[in-house]
Order: C-alpha cells, then structure tokens, then sequence
C-alpha cells in the first residue's frame, strides 16, 4: 500500500511555540521587577537585623581553631546554645537540675514559672548576643530558650556560689573538688560556652538579698554579717577562677570593673581582669586607619616581615618589620639578660598584700635587661589563652589586644624547646605539663590564624631587640662573657691570663729597649 504525504503550506502551518506580544512581554518585565524588588526588600531587612544585632557570644573562625579545635569545645559541659545537641555533655544535665533545684529553694515563693517570668524580660536582648540560632529557637520555640537560660544560669551562678562557700550549711557540696571541678571551671571560660552576664546577674540578684533562705551561711567560722553576705556577683567570679589566670596579682584583683551592665560574659571579665592599670598605646576603636591586618602562619609568611605603607611617613616611628625578632636563644648570645618580675599567684588568700600590680603584658626591653612577668603553664594554660585571643579576634571593641599580641611575642621568643629552658631557669616560665617542648609546641601553634594590628603592642621592645642584635659589639661581648667569664674560676684564670699577657709584653719591650741602648 502507498503512502501519500500531504503538504501544507508555510502560511497555514501552527507554530510550535507562543510568540508573546509586546503587551504580554510587558507584564512579564513588570512581574520580573516586583519579584526582584522583594528579594531586594529581604536582602535589606535581613542588613537591617545585622546591623542592630549586637552578637557579643561567637563561635569561634575555622582559622582559629583548625589548629586545635579541641580548645573551643566543651569536655564536661554544655552552657547555651551552641553545644546543646552534643550527647558527650548529657552528664551534666542531673547536675544542672540539683543545681537548679538549691536555687529554688533559696527563696520562699519562687518556681520555674516565677523565673522564666523573669527571664522573658531578656528574651530578646539575649537572643542577640548569640549568632545564627535563629532557626533553633524561632519564635514559636522561645519557650526552649528560655528553659536552657533558667537551667544553664542556675547551673553557673550556684557553681559559682557554691566554689565561694556560699551554699546552704545543711547541704553537701554538688560538685566536689577533684578533676571534674577543674573541668567545668574550663568548660565555663570557652567563647562558645557563654551565657550573657546580664542573666547571670538577674539570677544571682533575684535571691541575693536572703539571710537563712538565700546563701544560707558561710562554710566554716562564723557566719558573715549582712554586707558580708551581700556580694557582687563580679567578686565572685572572679573569686571563682582568679587560680584559671594566666598571671593574676592582689591589684588586678581587687581593682573595680565598673558596671556588671558593661561585662558581656565570664570570659570578658577574665580578660578584665588580667588587664594593665595603664595603657601603653593610643590605638582605639576610633582609629581603624591604624590597623593593618593580615593572618600570620595560616598564609606561611611573617607577620612581622611588612612592607611599609606607601601613604605612613618615614620616619622612626613607622619603621619597616624587615627583620624576624630573635628568639631567647639567640638574644642571650647577643647578650640581652631575662630578668623575671612579679610573682605566681594560685590563689588570693587575704587580699591584703598590694606590693605587686605587674600583669601578664609588662615586658620591658632596656640597658640589655628584658623583664618578662613570671607566669605559670598548667594542664589549661592553652584552652584559656585561646579563648581570649579569640575573644580579642572576633570583638570589634576590644583594644589593645593584650592576648593576642603577648601570644605573637611569645611566639617569637620561643622556638625550641632550648628557648623554653632558658625562661624556666630565669624563673619567668612555670612549666607544670611536662616536658619544655610541649610549652614551645603550645605557643607555636597558638598563633595560628590570628591577625594583629600594626600597632604592635610591642613594637617598641621589638626594634629595640632588632637594633640591639645588630650591633657587633654587643655580640662580641656576649662571646667574651660566655667564653671567659661565666664562673668564677674561669673568669679568675681569664683575668690572669690576660695579666701575663700584659706583663710578657711589658717585659719584652723593656728587653727590647734594653738591647737598643
């Protein structure tokens, strides 16, 4: 059978797609607009949260913590939001709940609902210093937040109270002094693991005000008087972790912090706390013109090897970083003396010697003497230091960085393990984990990903350093001492020598001129 094709003509043929008309292109153009004008409209709402949202609690950069992540999690316990769903921390959850219940019992009348009440007041407030749980707390979820605030703050404040001797008599201490109390009071110092200081406050105030119903008596002695009984919750925080200080003295302290409404959390009370009396530069948060940031180590060169800025005058003060600062090694053979200052404080008993106001951050280069503030290394040293340097990073408020500069110089000090013996026998360095490579191991590392500022903290004592192991004759003095001169008896048949030195030549002059005659 045959097949016939028929032909249709081009101009009666249906074409396979729409051809929209202008009018219809129109609308569509107009639709395309409004749609683009609501994603714009988002884009501003969402600038506009961030620009009023005052994040005060971070977690940490990857380019902090890569090099020791371990450092910024919790090990025992889970405080806000940030760590909740971590099951390791479940432990802790019947603690937190003896905890809140010795709470309760302070005060005659006051319940859960009574204090979620209370801490709704701050809902909002405190949902800002946290950043991104927007989605785990929404706002049909703000019940759950509330609830992780009444739990964690009571678990902090009575821990707290409890480390101070402020817990009921007839009750037995919740957590005993051993390895688990180190833990949390390292656990209660990582950035990540912050509740905001007005809720703690709010908490401790609700029943501070009780005689028999609030702290219940005093451990051991006499029970206090009434202005005794009544003390700032900052005091006692600082009571509470003065041993977790890197370097701590009677004056630092003692000294006021001014209003709890300006202390952000424990961690920014800590570095409150460890901070000089007087500041050594003028860089300030109005002078961002003065920064020039850069992350040291992560990008394999020197932070310290910068090229000056075309537009900074060249004079003595903006000189280039062309050279690396020697190490303690290398310093001594250029014969700069460690002197240590200070003392190591583990604990304040009395709070009445005032003698010493050193900090961690008085080092001073001068005559070829550097004072270096004695310091201890225990088993947290690094946690600790981490977290305030990472504290300085991420706060857009927070000049000078103390921590982060101190932990660059450090670093720069300290290259081996001979560097770490040196300050150790001058007594600067406490080291109480071991073995000196794993304290030069730990400010090696820690340095990782942290940017600092142009206005070095100390950049004075580092030109002088410089300039100072530059001149040969410092060197060769140095030579002479460690060669000639570093005993008695050595230095004793080094004189002597030189004396029959002296005395050969005398006498073969005088037999010279002898024979001339």
């Amino acid at each position: 059978m045959a097949h016939s094709i028929e032909i249709t003509p081009i101009n009666h043929r249906t074409p396979l797609l729409h051809q929209p008309t202008e009018h219809e292109i129109e609308e569509g153009r107009n639709v395309e607009l409004i749609e683009t004008n609501q994603i714009l409209d988002e884009i501003y709402l969402d600038l506009y949260h961030l620009s009023t949202k005052s994040c005060t609690i971070f977690r940490v950069s990857v380019g902090l913590s890569e090099s020791n992540p371990d450092a910024y999690k919790p090990m025992l316990v889970s405080i806000g939001p940030y760590h909740k769903k971590n099951l390791q921390l479940r432990l802790m959850e019947n603690y937190k709940l003896r905890y809140l219940q010795r709470f309760l019992r302070r005060k005659d009348g006051l319940d859960v609902k009574t204090c979620i009440t209370e801490l709704g007041k701050l809902k909002d407030e405190a949902l800002k210093c946290y950043d991104g749980i927007e989605d785990i707390y929404s706002d049909n979820n703000t019940g759950q937040f509330l609830k992780m605030l009444l739990v964690d703050g009571c678990f902090v404040v009575e821990f707290i109270r409890e480390r101070c001797g402020r817990k009921p008599t007839e009750e037995d201490i919740i957590i005993p002094y051993s390895c688990i109390d180190g833990q949390v009071r390292r656990d209660l110092l990582l950035l990540e693991n912050q509740l905001p200081f007005f809720v703690l406050t709010k908490l401790h105030n609700m029943t501070m005000d009780q005689i028999n119903g609030g702290f219940g008596g005093w451990e051991g002695g006499e029970p206090p008087s009434r202005l005794d009984l009544i003390v700032p919750f900052i005091k006692l925080v600082k009571e509470t972790f003065n041993s977790s200080f890197l370097k701590m003295s009677p004056t630092s302290f003692l000294k006021t912090e001014g209003d709890a409404k300006n202390i952000k959390h424990l961690l920014q009370l800590v570095h409150m706390s460890c901070h000089l009396l007087e500041k050594k530069t003028s860089l300030t948060p109005e002078n961002p013109s003065l920064e020039m940031e850069y992350c040291r180590k992560s990008l394999c060169w020197n932070p310290l090897q910068m090229v000056r800025l075309k537009n900074m005058p060249n004079d003595k003060d903006h000189q280039t970083w062309d050279t690396n600062m020697p190490n303690a090694t290398e310093l001594r053979e250029a014969g700069v003396t460690f002197s240590k200052i200070g003392k190591i404080y583990r604990r304040l008993e009395g709070y009445h010697n005032l003698g010493d106001n050193t900090s961690l951050f008085d080092i001073k280069f001068e005559n070829g003497v550097m004072t270096i503030p004695c310091f201890e290394v225990f088993d947290y040293t690094e946690t600790i230091l981490r977290n305030l340097v990472a504290y300085e990073q991420q706060s857009s408020d927070v000049h000078p960085r103390y921590f982060s500069d101190f932990s660059i110089f450090m670093d720069y000090l300290i290259d081996s393990n001979k560097d770490v013996s040196l300050l150790r026998q001058k007594g600067i360095i406490k080291n109480e984990i071991g073995e000196d490579k794993r304290v030069a191991s730990l400010f090696n590392k820690i340095g990782k990903g942290v940017a600092i500022s142009y206005d070095f903290y100390y950049k004075e004592e580092y030109f002088m350093l410089v300039q100072h192991c530059k001149k040969p004759w410092n060197r060769m003095k140095a030579s002479l001492r460690h060669n000639y001169f570093n005993s008695p008896w050595a230095g004793a048949s080094t004189v002597g020598a030189v004396i029959l030195l002296i005395l050969t030549a005398i006498q073969t002059v005088l037999a010279f001129t002898g024979n001339v005659k």
